[in-house]
């Protein structure tokens, strides 16, 4: 796994550089990386189907327990062949939907990025690693949002949707930490055999929560759906891969990951089963109100994932057989109806229902596709879709007594899905075909090469299930982590599920007839939207800017000197809180009596000479001063054995001390610009700031944490650095990548002052 991923980031990088010399067949060339892991992917599924599990794992970050390591079971095969699978298809439609766009190259890179995290996170065994991939599609799917940076509204929507995805990133981590603090270990295959341990905690409950946060902004679950929708205004290859088969399945892919070990409680069930009855009717009634294609798809998106959280909730052996079963035939279904939705607006230039008829004159393979599609999403036979439908309804009813509640929330928003398949795969391409459009000439093989394959896909695997039989049981006992037997089969006879499916369909049928009145009713209660969840998230984030730009009005207003106070105030209070609890003071009587007479008088004249320096009315006069604290800490290295450092420091001085004068010479007088009281203020925090750091220093000088590394430095800087002076070795040698930034700092600093005096220089010449 670490060579497929590592394949996908060179790939990456060449793809600009492809795009640029092949501009034409780009697409078709690169879309070759994801196809071969595909094909791996295919030839390790039986192997994973017969009960193989394969882990690789490497050392990374020893002291922190992170290691490398990679889990491929049923459940990560699945995602991966899903995200390859597409991946592939989305290259070569990206191939013939961007073509000839300038930044064409970049979209390729970004979006096998993309790829690449998706296929990290799915393999990954170590949760901060995990992580680590999480927050990498977080970062990608932000450039692919926002990737029209010169429109507002795809900047606007790609922040929103990293700041709601990022936040619940934050949760996720936090989650993470406490599960491997309880648990023991941030391993998925040792951690699921502590899922006992983990309930009885008292860190449960909020592991839960901050885990299940991660995992609802990240599936755009209910409250925090209203990021997914404005996605949309990102390029088509975006939303069929990411916002329909992929990134937002990320949410469910963890709590299948973690079932095993957080699921089977009545939190569980009550969250995630709660939110995701909630999101499901939820986005099917707002959908069914859209006239944009995609915003359409986006809502039916939503609802879509939130019928997969409610089958992970119910967390029974059918439901997950079902949720399984159900993320292939929508991410079959849905990445052909968004690419079906981009190609239509790419060849005719609009996406609303109303202004679409008769196109499949104009396109008939993307009509086919758009119809098998369709009929899958409406779970018809003998496509995929009604063995799912059938599934999912019979895991429903086989819900435990007090959530039967689900079947009815189920049977509606299904029906609605009915419609809104129908307003999209359907409906665009019936009636009559526009003259404008007539004429058009075909659509090219890479519009609709993908979504044919896909819904194809769709149906072979309706009339033939035993194709992924084996598969989809494999997955579920990965989320279930004992053996999971179900067969899959197209007919099961007349049964109170089939009727459902039947009702569903009719009753479908009629919200597809009234559809125009629904959305009349959506319109008069437009006003309610205002006390949405977005408007919440607008109201905050406005709130957020106008406190930064108060807070940073106060806080940098150019004066220094208030720079200074805060800092030293923001010290004194945390360092200050920490010193009230020491209670051992103890050591400060022992030093202090062992202090020599010289070195009370260094310290005397060190005080006495910061002293006169506050006091001095002159700058020259002060700039001397200074010098007298600079050379009494040369003396203070001169009685601790270090000339090098006592030279070095009186070199340092002289030249200040003399470019200060040289300077501070041609400077105006002092001047009052502070009030007496503010100026004893000042004194005071000054005192208080050293006494509290003097303090600090005295204890933290008796504190060893640890032994002293300083025989170490002596025994090995003749031996394995050569050198006798232990200072210049440690320098040079052992803290050489340390110094070498320090240099560069001070290269670019020097490189800085260069330029503004250049610039200065010419702006003097051109007066």
């Amino acid at each position: 796994m670490l060579i497929a991923i590592t394949s996908l980031i060179l790939t990456s990088i060449c793809a600009p550089w492809i795009n640029h010399k092949i501009p034409n067949k780009a697409g078709w060339i690169l879309s070759l990386a994801p196809l071969s892991l595909f094909i791996y992917g295919l030839l390790l599924t039986s192997s994973i189907v017969s009960g193989t599990v394969f882990n690789d794992s490497w050392n990374w970050i020893p002291s922190l327990g992170i290691e490398l390591s990679f889990y491929v079971d049923g459940l990560g095969i699945l995602f991966f062949l899903l995200i390859t699978g597409i991946g592939t298809l989305v290259l070569i439609y990206t191939g013939a939907y961007l073509k000839g766009h300038p930044q064409q190259g970049r979209f390729y890179t970004v979006l096998l990025l993309f790829m690449t995290a998706m296929i990290g996170m799915v393999v990954s065994d170590n949760l901060l690693v995990l992580f680590i991939f999480w927050e990498l599609t977080s970062i990608t799917s932000y450039l692919l949002i926002g990737f029209k940076h010169e429109s507002e509204e795809a900047r606007t929507s790609a922040l929103r949707a990293l700041i709601i995805t990022g936040s619940g990133g934050l949760c996720l981590l936090a989650g993470i930490i406490l599960l491997g603090q309880v648990g023991g270990s941030y391993q998925f295959s040792e951690l699921v055999q502590q899922g006992d341990l983990i309930h009885q905690s008292s860190l449960y409950l909020p592991i839960l929560m901050l885990i299940l946060i991660g995992a609802f902004t990240k599936s755009a679950q209910f409250p925090f759906h209203f990021w997914l929708p404005g996605a949309m205004v990102a390029p088509a290859p975006v939303s069929s891969f990411l916002h329909s088969a992929t990134m937002v399945k990320a949410g469910f892919f963890l709590l299948a990951r973690l079932t095993p070990i957080l699921g089977l409680t009545a939190a569980w069930h009550a969250w995630v089963m709660g939110i995701g009855a909630l999101t499901m009717l939820f986005g099917a009634l707002m959908a069914i109100a859209q006239t944009d294609l995609k915003k359409l798809l986006a809502y039916s998106t939503i609802s879509a994932l939130g019928t997969l959280f409610l089958l992970i909730g119910i967390n029974t052996e059918l439901s997950i057989k079902a949720a399984i079963l159900f993320l292939i035939i929508h991410s079959l279904y849905k990445g052909t109806l968004f690419m079906v939705a981009g190609t239509i607006d790419h060849e005719t230039g609009t996406r609303d229902v109303h202004a679409l008829e008769g196109l499949f004159r104009v396109m008939p393979w993307v009509g086919i596709a758009a119809s098998l599609a369709a009929f899958s999403m409406s779970g018809l036979p003998p496509l995929l879709g009604f063995i799912g439908k059938e599934l999912i309804y019979e895991a429903k009813i086989q819900a435990p007594g007090i959530y039967q509640w689900v079947l009815p929330l189920a049977v509606l928003a299904n029906a609605l899905n009915v419609a809104i398949a129908l307003i999209v795969g359907l409906r665009p391409f019936l009636g009559k075909t526009p003259l404008h459009l007539s004429r058009k000439h075909a659509v090219p093989v890479g519009l609709w090469l993908g979504p044919v394959v896909l819904a194809i896909a769709g149906l072979l695997l309706g009339i033939f299930p035993g194709w992924i039989n084996g598969l989809s049981n494999a997955a579920a006992s990965a989320v279930r982590a004992e053996v999971t037997q179900i067969k899959l089969a197209l007919w099961h006879g007349i049964n109170p599920v089939l009727l459902l499916s039947i009702f569903t369909v009719i009753l479908g049928l009629g919200f597809f007839a009234i559809r125009e009145k629904l959305r009349k009713v959506k319109k008069r209660h437009q006003s309610l939207s205002k006390w949405g969840p977005k408007q919440l998230y607008e109201h905050v984030f406005e709130s957020v800017l106008i406190f930064a730009k108060r807070h940073t009005d106060w806080l940098q207003n150019g004066n220094l000197r208030f720079y200074i106070v805060v800092i030293m105030v923001t010290a004194s209070l945390a360092l200050g809180s920490t010193l009230i609890r020491v209670t051992d003071w103890s050591h400060l009587v022992t030093n202090f009596g062992e202090a020599k007479v010289y070195e009370w008088a260094i310290a005397i004249s060190i005080v006495t000479a910061a002293t006169f320096t506050m006091l001095s009315s002159s700058r020259l006069i002060s700039a001397i001063v200074m010098g007298v604290v600079g050379y009494s800490v040369a003396l203070i290295f001169v009685l601790y054995s270090a000339p090098d450092l006592a030279i070095t420091q009186i070199l340092v001085e002289t030249l200040t001390v003399i470019l200060f004068v040289s300077v501070v010479y041609h400077l105006p007088q002092y001047r009052s610009l502070l009030s007496p009281s503010v100026k004893w203020l000042h004194a005071g925090i000054s005192i208080i700031f050293g006494i509290i750091m003097s303090l600090v220093t005295l204890k933290a000088i008796n504190i060893q944490l640890h032994d002293s590394i300083s025989h170490f430095f002596v025994e090995n800087s003749l031996t394995q650095a050569f050198g006798r002076n232990v200072v210049n070795v440690i320098l040079v040698d052992f803290r050489s990548i340390d110094t070498l930034g320090e240099i560069t700092v001070l290269g670019i600093a020097a490189l800085g002052v260069y330029a503004l005096l250049q610039w200065k220089t010419n702006q003097q010449e051109e007066l």
